[in-house]
């Protein structure tokens, strides 16, 4: 039984609406135990432990025992919010708990609670931070002001990306409102393509811990690890072996940035929680002899594991996964090389919820700016001729989702609207004759054809009206290229996708003055505007941050098992309808970041519908208008008032 005196301790522990816990122990005798967390060596007076409440959160939430319990049992992003957090407003006020009360020193070095200057007073008093701060009280708006100056102050890239990932780290809430507000000048700091730069030295950049790592030393005890992570709701979780980053190569457990930036966006793009995100590196070590040597790096200092050593270690991890988080847990496949990539896709999608990013979604994201593009240049899907340069993971996932849209379209078999699409490797054109010696992957593009060897006259006979780079290689849409592409087309779509900028196939500047201002361009990573003769052109961008935070939070909410072509075709629709003919003016294939929780909300609906169609949802009944639902199912940083 509660009495006066435990109720009083909890009040002065900063712990609100103790008379509804003594209320609800008239009502049913329940056995609490109260734990102080602060060292036995502390005084008593001490305010700066944490209070756990060790009865279980859902007998607390039978007894009513917590004011602000939200019954809703979907929440922002989707996980049940036991304490209706993310639900609240600043009328609605919370206690800064989940399993335990924060306060005083605690409180402030709580990056997931921690406001900063922005406590007010009542809470100063109320969870004794009095003398802890400075005394001006400053509202978050005013925080996001500061901080994008701060951030402005670097001229260096890296040096700005480190001060956003310092702010995530004491400030979570600010750093996703500052994220939100300037998403288009932020972006390229977070993720491509200063992530890059910060993978390549991320060992010497190296503070603090973010995400999980498991290396082969944890062979056999993986699901012990996941246990591990703080988080037990976990929704989406990214994972990379870092063999692949970006084109950068084999940067080993330093690939971490990837995974971390990626669910940063799932947040500040799409509104699922940041609690319901996991980053993962699989270290199973290195090829890369710059780091082996490197006395700074972070990870197994071995050649990296392959054959049946890596399948047991992915195998267990995917089986974990699955164990620990349930079946309907998103796993996002990045950065992984080619020759697992397609075997883990391929593998696992029957049996798991798993979207590679590299393959799904940069197709999902390139078809949509295709579909706007049709609007400029007229036509439809199967009156254009594409040909690619790259025939990887990116280069062939892109190549299948247009000829599933095209066989959509047109009700043609796939096997014939695939003769439309060329692909060029490092050999060459992919023409029959070399079908022997193709990796499987490459195989449906093998059409009839003499031999080609470069990539000019590849252009010149197959005479595409589309030219897309995903070679990893820069500057390889020469000026020959593109001006053969401008004299077979009045409006030739360049798209240069490849990422970091360094890596990228063309600038925008050379795509635009090489063909004389007519080409349709987009890129991977950004560019500033261009101009030429006394016009600006404005560069698109095809970065994947479009379409996997949207098409995430449409397969949380709908409560989808499994990932089906059809619900990325139901992306790249809804991503192209949100470009609007303001832009298409401006020479613009894909919609401005500035909207982009609005379009992710729509991408979301439109993927849940599929899903609903399909057969392929678990939450029920389908919600009647799924953008409003999105919506209200979207994380916001604002801050939140407390007791």
């Amino acid at each position: 039984m509660f009495s006066s005196t435990r109720c009083a301790f909890l009040s002065n522990s900063g712990l609100g609406g103790c008379s509804s816990l003594c209320d609800a122990q008239r009502k049913r005798s329940t056995r609490f135990r109260v734990v102080s967390m602060t060292p036995s060596s502390s005084r008593s007076g001490d305010r700066n432990g944490s209070v756990v409440m060790e009865t279980p959160l859902k007998e607390l939430k039978k007894e009513s025992t917590v004011a602000d319990v939200d019954n809703n049992p979907i929440s922002a992003g989707g996980p049940q919010d036991v304490y209706g957090e993310d639900r609240a407003t600043e009328d609605h006020f919370v206690t800064p708990w989940s399993v335990s009360v924060a306060s005083g020193y605690t409180l402030l070095r709580d990056p997931h609670f921690n406001k900063g200057l922005a406590f007010t007073e009542n809470e100063r008093d109320a969870h004794y931070l009095r003398g802890l701060l400075p005394p001006s009280v400053i509202p978050q708006e005013t925080q996001v002001k500061k901080m994008i100056q701060h951030v402005r102050q670097y001229q260096v890239p890296l040096q700005k990306y480190m001060a956003m990932m310092d702010l995530q780290e004491r400030n979570e809430r600010l750093f996703y409102k500052l994220l939100i507000d300037h998403v288009e000048e932020l972006l390229p700091v977070v993720y491509t393509p200063t992530v890059g730069e910060a993978c390549q030295k991320y060992g010497s950049i190296f503070m603090r811990p973010q995400g999980l790592y498991i290396s082969l030393k944890e062979k056999g005890k993986i699901r012990e690890v996941l246990r591990n992570w703080p988080e037990k709701n976990i929704q989406v979780i990214v994972v990379t072996d870092g063999e692949r980053i970006l084109g950068l190569g084999d940067l080993g457990c330093q690939g971490m940035g990837i995974p971390v930036g990626k669910l940063s966006l799932y947040t500040a793009l799409g509104g699922v929680r940041p609690s319901a995100c996991l980053p993962i590196t699989i270290d199973v070590g290195t090829n890369n002899e710059k780091l082996l040597n490197d006395e700074l790096y972070i990870g197994l200092k071995q050649r990296r594991a392959t054959g049946q050593e890596y399948a047991e270690l992915m195998h267990e991890f995917m089986t974990a996964v699955k164990q620990t988080y349930g079946e309907k847990v998103l796993i996002q496949f990045e950065d992984f090389a080619n020759h697992n990539a397609f075997d883990l896709l391929e593998k696992y999608r029957s049996t798991h919820l798993v979207f590679n990013d590299d393959i799904q979604g940069t197709a999902s994201v390139v078809l949509a700016g295709l579909v706007a593009a049709l609007k400029l240049v007229g036509g439809n899907l199967a009156d254009h001729r594409f040909l690619f340069l790259g025939a990887g993971e990116a280069g062939t996932g892109i190549a299948e989702l247009i000829a599933l849209e095209t066989s959509k379209q047109t009700n043609a078999p796939l096997e014939e609207v695939r003769k439309n699409i060329w692909l060029v490797d490092s050999k060459g054109l992919i023409v029959s004759s070399r079908k022997d010696s193709l990796q499987h992957f490459k195989k449906p593009w093998a059409h009839e054809h003499e031999p080609v060897r470069n990539l000019v006259d590849a252009v010149n006979k197959i005479k595409p009206t589309v030219l897309i780079g995903t070679s990893g290689q820069g500057r390889t849409f020469t000026k020959e290229v593109i001006e053969a592409m401008a004299s077979i087309n009045e409006r030739p779509i360049i798209l240069s996708l490849s990422n970091p900028t360094s890596q990228s196939e063309c600038t925008a500047e050379e795509a635009y003055k090489w063909s004389q201002g007519r080409a349709i361009f987009a890129s991977g990573s950004p560019f500033p505007p261009v101009e030429y003769e006394g016009k600006v052109f404005v560069p698109g961008q095809a970065n994947n941050a479009y379409i996997f935070p949207g098409f995430g939070l449409g397969l949380i909410m709908s409560g989808t098992i499994r990932v089906h072509d059809d619900l990325l075709l139901a992306a790249s629709e809804a991503l192209a309808a949100q470009v609007s003919q303001e832009n298409f003016d401006k020479g613009l294939i894909y919609p401005p970041f500035t909207n982009i929780r609005k379009i992710s909300a729509h991408i979301a609906a439109n993927v849940a519908a599929k899903a609903y169609e399909l057969g392929l949802a678990t939450r029920l009944p389908q919600p009647k208008d799924l953008v409003k639902f999105a919506e209200s199912c979207m994380y916001t940083p604002s801050y939140r008032s407390y007791r």
